[in-house]
């Protein structure tokens, strides 16, 4: 059956006079219901069986900014009362949950327990209301989309769509594509994965097109009427209901079941898909080949039988290693961050993150870790502890799909880990170690993985979810320890089809020249079904025996990749990886900044100034140079938000450091910025990621913050005579006001430069407007800035 959803609200609202100025429009639920009761009758009665109620800023977070957070539950409880009375018995309601503004830490400085707490209150009082879906919509970063899915799962029963906005390179803000958010998702327990706002229907057919290539479950729609335009002073978007109806159909094509409408939709635009959809069957079901896919924030990684062999970095693991640990112990995550940046140059696709130290707090370790090198890189990450309250601490801060280190048929990893696996989605590492110890032959082994799979797959998980451990013994003790691995994974392959895994290295202990033994087996595995191994990625003849063995079992077709590397294999280069060691001091302190090194830059930096290197060559050399590098990076789709950020905190360290050694440059800053979201507009989590960009690259900020009336943009750009003003809309109802921010610094005779931003503003827009830039994300707004400054 093909749902319809209903269109946007706010601009009906507007359209009826009835949201004074720093009105929350949430409260309509209560000050005005029938209002908002007739709106939705509108809906119902243009075909919508869904209709959405008036939420969408109704989380405690959201309603602090007009000091309602204490109305959150009677606020929810009022709208979906309001809905009820329009729905009758043709529709059905669905709770909206809006985003909050505020990124999740290291990102914001929202907490992730916090952004939990503030959805459990929203849904449960959707739910107690009376709705029938939770709708977690227009999240525009995976983590905050993660909160509120664990949220309503916990509190309601309810089904709980989750609808992503994507910006027109295919992502989300902080990079997520659809591919990773449907993946992701639908592991944790989503019943409905879609997108919403942001992009007119064109653009989002292949969006739903490779959701719906990711998942089984159903996939929703709810497209803008096209991109806003400014026309006579009034906020247009353009697609008539007849066009917009026209898409319907080819949104259904490409997957999805659940089609409405966002901003500059009204009762005709779903009146139209209605039409349009009268003689249109649904998308025929194709079930998917369920395969081990993991995620970052950004990234999924493959593991088949049929692909090249991923590799897993062992080498964030203290144990054996004091070094990593006494730093672990005393609170330095220097060694751990850099060995995440430097196995994934050396070609491992998964870091096995272990925080087994004793006398330390393992869960924050373990928390603190999961969050600093997920934003550091995109590779998936794997949990490796044998403590439940561990696991938990680092799935919950993980925003991707994680592997787990491991679960055996011990009854008590069994019972604690399988449940863990199934709440956050992630997939599970089977060891075939039972309460009996280590069995004794491949069968044995096979019975014991056996009761990990069933009593996994009777908790609700599925094929997909497991990668088999060959579970490796030292030869030196046993001569058949080889031979009882390699019959291991053919039984693996032959019996579950699963993916294998295994530690490599215990085949040799014992023995002398360990790296030949190693490299032999590792061979000899790949041959019989290893998949995901688990080590060194620096070892250079482990590198090599992969080339060979991938271009060999026809994974390198014609051994092109293998070819690549031939003229190293007398003086390999796989464990080459580039360090500030190698590099001249400027050169060191760009490549900290470009990793976003924070740990590491101050002190690059003072040593460049003891070697008499000029604070100006460190500016424009490395820190200016490293920011044009990461520049290019983000527009070509390289590296993503998180990364950008994190540079950009490097960047602020440099300068301080700069500061703090070099007097001259306290006083030095390249201008003056003043920002603000204009009057009516309660966002400003674009308006901050600018800000933080800007000022940690050398200017010198005047943040007025958000729902600025023009009066006060316009006098702070004359007192503090402004180099650049940016100005900040998202919601469509408030763009207008930037033509009248605009209007009024023009008459005032003031010459900053004006930039203008937000996720539904266009160059179109901006320039009717009469800006002079428009700025489609924060990289492109800083380059525009140091391009102003540079004049």
């Amino acid at each position: 059956m093909i749902h319809i959803f209903d269109g946007a609200m706010g601009t009906i609202f507007q359209q009826m006079d009835i949201l004074p100025q720093g009105y929350c429009p949430e409260m309509l639920n209560i000050d005005n219901p029938s209002a908002v009761t007739d709106v939705h009758k509108k809906y119902v009665d243009a075909g919508s069986n869904i209709i959405e109620t008036n939420t969408f800023g109704a989380s405690p977070i959201k309603l602090s900014h007009y000091n309602l957070s204490h109305m959150a539950r009677e606020i929810n409880i009022a709208a979906v009362k309001a809905a009820k009375k329009a729905a009758t018995n043709k529709a059905k309601i669905a709770g909206s949950m809006g985003p909050t503004g505020k990124f999740i830490k290291p990102l914001g400085e929202l907490d992730f327990e916090d952004a939990f707490e503030n959805y459990k209150i929203q849904a449960k009082a959707l739910a107690d209301g009376g709705a029938d879906y939770i709708i977690i919509e227009t999240s525009i970063d995976l983590q905050e989309m993660r909160a509120a899915l664990l949220a309503a799962k916990e509190v309601t029963n309810l089904p709980v769509i989750c609808q992503l906005s994507f910006s027109e390179d295919g992502r989300t803000v902080t990079g997520t594509d659809p591919q990773t958010a449907a993946i992701t998702l639908d592991a944790m327990g989503a019943d409905i994965i879609g997108v919403n706002c942001s992009l007119g229907p064109k653009q989002l057919v292949p969006i739903v097109k490779a959701i719906s290539e990711n998942t089984e479950k159903p996939v929703s729609v709810q497209p803008n009427a096209g991109m806003p335009q400014l026309i006579n002073g009034r906020t247009i978007f353009p697609m008539t209901p007849s066009d917009f109806g026209d898409w319907a159909p080819k949104l259904v094509q490409a997957g999805a079941t659940y089609i409405g409408g966002c901003c500059g939709t009204t009762p005709a635009h779903i009146s139209a898909i209605k039409k349009a959809l009268l003689n249109v069957k649904e998308p025929s079901f194709k079930p998917l080949r369920r395969r081990l896919m993991l995620s970052s924030r950004s990234k999924t990684v493959v593991i088949d039988k049929e692909l090249p062999t991923v590799l897993i970095g062992e080498r964030i693991n203290p144990t054996g290693r004091k070094k990593l640990a006494a730093e672990i112990k005393n609170g330095s995550f220097m060694s751990v961050k850099k060995e995440a940046m430097n196995q994934v140059k050396a070609g491992a696709a998964l870091l096995d993150i272990n925080m087994g130290v004793g006398g330390i707090d393992q869960i924050q370790a373990m928390k603190r870790a999961i969050t600093e090198i997920s934003q550091l890189t995109d590779a998936p990450l794997v949990i490796d502890t044998s403590d439940a309250k561990v696991l938990e601490a680092g799935l919950r801060a993980y925003p991707g799909r994680a592997l787990i280190n491991s679960v055996s048929a011990e009854r008590e990893r069994l019972d604690t880990f399988i449940p863990l696996a199934k709440k956050y989605g992630a997939a599970i590492l089977c060891l075939p170690l039972t309460d009996e110890g280590i069995p004794k032959n491949p069968s044995e082994r096979i019975d014991a993985m056996d009761i990990i799979i069933k009593t996994a797959k009777n908790a609700g998980l599925r094929d997909g979810d497991f990668l088999l451990d060959g579970l490796v013994m030292t030869v030196a003790a046993d001569k058949n320890a080889c031979n009882q691995t390699i019959e291991t994974l053919h039984k693996y392959r032959e019996k579950y089809g699963y993916p294998a895994t295994m530690g490599l290295s215990n085949i040799s202990f014992g023995l002398p020249n360990r790296p030949l033994i190693n490299s032999t087996f590792f061979a000899m595995c790949l041959c019989a079904g290893l998949d995901a191994p688990i080590m060194n990625p620096y070892d250079e003849t482990m590198q090599n025996a992969l080339m060979a063995s991938m271009a060999l079992l026809g994974k390198d077709p014609n051994g092109r990749n293998y070819s690549k590397i031939e003229v190293n294999l007398a003086a390999p280069k796989a464990a080459a990886v580039a360090t500030h060691t190698e590099m001249n001091p400027l050169e060191e302190i760009k490549q900290a900044v470009i990793d976003g090194d924070t740990d590491s830059v101050s002190v690059l930096v003072k040593k460049a100034l003891e070697k008499n290197i000029e604070a100006n060559d460190i500016t424009e050399k490395s820190l200016t140079s490293a920011m044009n590098d990461i520049g290019v990076d983000f527009g070509a789709g390289r590296i993503f938000l998180p990364q950008v950020l994190l540079s950009a905190e490097a960047m602020r360290k440099a300068f301080t450091t700069l500061k703090e050694n070099y007097p001259a440059a306290a006083d030095s800053n390249k201008g003056t910025v003043i920002l603000a979201t204009v009057k009516g507009d309660v966002h400003d989590l674009g308006k901050n990621i600018v800000g933080a960009l800007l000022e940690n690259n050398g200017f010198r900020l005047i943040d007025l913050g958000k729902d600025v009336p023009a009066e006060e943009i316009v006098a702070s750009a004359i007192k503090n005579d402004a180099d650049i003003v940016g100005l900040c809309a998202l919601m469509t109802t408030t763009m207008t006001e930037i033509d009248n921010v605009i209007r009024q610094l023009k008459e005032s005779g003031n010459t900053s430069k004006i930039i203008v931003g937000g996720a539904a503003l266009t160059q179109d827009y901006a320039d009717e407007a009469g800006a002079d830039f428009y700025a489609q994300d924060a990289v492109i707004a800083l380059n525009i800035a140091n391009k102003i400054v540079g004049k």
